[in-house]
């Protein structure tokens, strides 16, 4: 863990506290850097899915004919 000394906004950390429920400004920040990189990964995740999706990656699972029983 980095020891940091930064100017945070307090209207921005006590709002960001609420949202994510925790109880110390340390807890605040943790969470919420580690809330944006998991959202940034579902992002891009979503976004190859949907690439995948045009290519027509998925056409196969339409044709219920190749559905195993």
């Amino acid at each position: 863990m980095s020891k940091l000394l930064i100017e945070v906004d307090d209207e921005a950390l006590a709002e960001a506290q609420v949202l994510l429920g925790t109880k110390t400004k340390k807890d605040t920040v943790n969470t919420a850097l580690r809330e944006v990189a998991k959202r940034r990964s579902r992002a891009i995740a979503l976004a190859e899915l949907r690439e995948m999706g045009a290519r027509g990656d998925f056409d196969i699972l339409l044709d219920k004919r190749n559905y195993r029983r």
